[in-house]
């Protein structure tokens, strides 16, 4: 269940072009505590209500089922959802917003993965879960458990995005 208002099949990709430049400018004009501060707010927002409200209420079913759907909507995406009995696992071999930026020359902001983990983790904890990221830079693992399932998320285990 997505929370879009459209239903088109697949989303625009020069919309990662906008996210990558406002990141860039909350950072630059503002810092990195405020950027993320925005990321958190993002997973806190009524925008995300229905999907924290059916994790609530359907689990991990939910979490695999929306991870299915937000992939199978982003362009060029190559990712597989497992649902492991207990935890859903999230393989990324293809992130859309960092093979659309890389294919079309654009600097990405170096922090620009860590943003999949605020949101994530922003999300999940009003669900009762949480969220662990390794990876980044275009590939990347992501977890999904109920709350304890993890150790604290290590920011340094998010690559950095450098400059081609």
């Amino acid at each position: 269940m997505l929370p879009y208002l459209d239903k088109k099949s697949k989303g625009a990709p020069d919309f990662y072009f906008a996210i990558n430049a406002t990141f860039r400018f909350i950072r630059e004009r503002f810092g990195m505590q405020p950027l993320v501060r925005y990321w958190d707010d993002l997973g806190k927002s009524e925008y995300f209500k229905p999907v924290a409200d059916d994790w609530i209420k359907r689990g991990r079913l939910a979490v695999a089922e929306y991870w299915r759907d937000f992939f199978a909507a982003e362009p060029d995406a190559q990712v597989d959802v497992i649902d492991t009995g207990s935890c859903v696992e999230i393989k990324v071999s293809q992130c859309p917003a960092i093979h659309h930026m890389r294919k079309h020359t654009r600097e990405i902001v170096p922090e620009f993965c860590q943003h999949c983990y605020f949101v994530s983790q922003s999300l999940a904890d009003r669900a009762g879960w949480e969220v662990r990221i390794t990876g980044g830079a275009g590939s990347c693992s992501q977890s999904f458990g109920p709350k304890g399932t993890f150790a604290p998320q290590e920011i340094s285990n998010i690559k950095r995005v450098e400059k081609l």
